[in-house]
Formats: C-alpha cells, structure tokens, sequence
C-alpha cells in the first residue's frame, strides 16, 4: 500500500511539473487552422478534440489528408478503399462542420520530393493559416513522417509566417520520443472527438479506443491536470541577431 502511495505521489508532483513549464496552445487566439494528417481518421485519431475547441473560439479549423487511405482496407482495391474512407470523411465533415480537402498522394507510397514540397507550401499558401498542426516526424508510419517533412518545409519557405505544432498517433505503438510542450483540455468535447474518429468504422476504430486513445489522453490529461488532454510540441526556429 505504501509503494502505491509513493508511486502516485510521484505521478502526481511529475504531472504537475510538467503542467508548470508547459503551455495551452489554445492561448495563442487561433483564425485560421489546418491539422494535416496522413490518412483519413489520422487528423480525428490526433487533434480532433483541439479542431473543436479552437471551433468554439471562432477559429477556422480544416482538416487536410494527405491521402485517401488507399491500402487501409485488407481485400479492397485501392480505388475501393479510397471511395470507402472519403465517404467516411464527407460523414465527418456533415457531423461536424469542419472542412475538410484532399492532397493527391497515395497511402502506403507517399512520397517527399521537389513536386510534393511545393504542392503543400501551395495548398498553406492558398488557405493561409495562422496554425498548422501534423504528425511528429519520429514515427513508425512512413507517411506520418512524410506529413511532418512536407509541412515543415513549407513552414520554412512560407517564412513561418505560421505557427507549427507536432502531435502524436498512438503513442508507443506508432509515434515515439514524443515530449510535449503544449497542451489542450479536450473534456468538454471528448464525445464529440470519439463520436467523429469512430465515423471511421472501416479503420476498426472502436477497438482502437480502449486501447491506445484512453490511456494516451488520459496520461496527456494527468500531465496538464484534467481529465481528457491533447498534447503537442511547438517548432522553434532560433533567433538571429
């Protein structure tokens, strides 16, 4: 009884640390978001809670997917599967209101090239957010790390003119070396979250839940003392004199 006593005091002067050098994202007054995912349910899996809080403060929040998903669905084509996971994305955007566009890429083959960098710094110039969110690059998922590489490029060569966030995808499994320095309470909308990732029945979505998405927002949730949390890490470029 005693080391578990110990144990959760530990957690909880830990978590409290963290919440004191961390910041709430949601504090830089946001008008214009793009959470850019690999895949459809990536954006609702990793920040989707944030995409409805930053909604509520009269943020313009899309959701962009670098592909349709085609190789997610075992004994479909990839023309099946892809027809399959946009209508699962058009359902979302009905729920929800929150606008969504498609990169031409193709899921499995995603690629980082010349044509691809250019095609992201286009579709950032076009929409012209304040605030970009994507995958952090240190994943097991090739295309979640071509969805980090693409956007921070243009991130660089838009002068960072933005501000751009890294987040997590099923931590331990998929996204690794993840430190946050940002976070956001996502308990008022986390139905409406989990309600817009399961529209994605053909990912097997309900399964996923109690087995990465609970335990990862509550962990992030313990961190920044609430009960349902969404973490992030800030890209930083040093200042020249």
């Amino acid at each position: 009884m005693k080391i578990r006593i110990f144990i959760l005091s530990a957690l909880i002067v830990a978590s409290a640390c963290i919440a004191a050098n961390a910041q709430d994202l949601l504090a830089g007054n946001y008008k214009k978001a793009l959470i850019i995912g690999a895949h459809p349910d990536d954006p609702e899996s990793m920040a989707y809670g944030t995409a409805l809080r930053l909604r509520e403060m009269g943020c313009d929040v899309v959701t962009v997917y670098l592909t349709r998903g085609e190789a997610g669905i075992p004994g479909k084509t990839h023309d099946e599967a892809a027809a399959i996971r946009t209508a699962e994305c058009e359902k979302v955007t009905a729920m929800t209101g929150i606008r969504h566009l498609f990169l031409n890429q193709i899921d499995g083959s995603s690629e980082v090239t010349n044509e691809r960098y250019l095609e992201v710094k286009e579709l950032i110039e076009r929409e012209n957010p304040d605030l970009v969110i994507t995958h952090w690059p240190i994943d097991s998922h090739r295309d979640h790390r071509h969805a980090a590489l693409l956007a921070y490029d243009a991130w660089r060569r838009t002068g960072r003119h933005f501000d751009l966030f890294y987040t997590e995808v099923m931590t331990g499994l998929q996204t690794t070396n993840f430190n946050p320095t940002h976070y956001v309470d996502i308990t008022p909308v986390r139905q409406q979250k989990l309600d817009a990732y399961l529209v994605h029945v053909s990912q097997m979505t309900d399964g996923n839940v109690a087995k990465y998405h609970d335990t990862m927002e509550r962990m992030r949730g313990l961190e920044w003392q609430c009960q349902w949390a969404e973490a992030f890490i800030k890209a930083i470029w040093p200042k020249v004199d």
